[in-house]
């Protein structure tokens, strides 16, 4: 039987992991808190893929994380000073904020809302992951990649490889095998016009 196919965290398996969102494919890999499941946020097939995976409704939007607040800028509006100074403050962390979508933002990854939630990750691996995208294709999302937890809805969301395994069988088409971070949930959203928490 095919099994899921994995690479480690050091350079060479973080490219091909790169290769893989560059031609459509869906990858699973650490973050902070639990695995995601990953794709090229530009790709609306390879999106697609991940609500099917997870049995998620499109409707609920989607996450984007990067290495750096520039790869983030072309999908959503920029707010205030006063609000960008505390979003800047956060990361890199595990602080996920809502900003404005811009106008062409698809509606692939906002869903229903005029929002779209963000996030300048702090683990090590991921934000690896974002810069290999950009130095494999600058067509990848612009170093952005779709972050959505690495569990079928309404389970618990994989925290190690084997979760992802048990649970998601060989539905991804990569495995990035590193470590979560600590934290102990999923990264806090909040809404970034009035710094209310929408998810602790």
């Amino acid at each position: 039987m095919h099994t899921l196919r994995s690479v480690g965290t050091r350079p060479f398996g973080l490219r091909e992991a790169a290769r893989v969102v560059s031609h459509g494919g869906v990858i699973a890999y650490p973050t902070e808190a639990v695995f995601g499941l990953g794709c090229d946020p530009l790709d609306p097939e390879a999106v697609q893929r991940i609500l099917d995976i997870k049995g998620r409704d499109i409707d609920k939007g989607l996450i984007l994380i990067a290495a750096d607040i520039n790869a983030l800028l072309p999908y959503v509006e920029p707010l205030p000073p006063n609000r960008m100074a505390e979003i800047r403050a956060s990361w890199p962390g595990p602080n996920t904020w809502l900003f404005p979508a811009r106008p062409e933002t698809p509606n692939w990854l906002t869903g229903a809302h005029d929002t779209l939630a963000v996030r300048v990750t702090a683990h090590p691996v991921a934000a690896a992951l974002c810069r290999a995208c950009v130095r494999y294709g600058s067509h990848i999302g612009s170093g952005a990649l779709v972050s959505t937890s690495a569990n079928l809805s309404g389970l618990q969301p994989a925290r190690t490889s084997l979760d992802v395994r048990h649970q998601l069988r060989n539905a991804p088409d990569l495995l990035v095998a590193g470590r979560c971070g600590t934290h102990p949930r999923p990264s806090t959203i909040r809404d970034g016009r009035s710094g209310r928490v929408l998810r602790g």
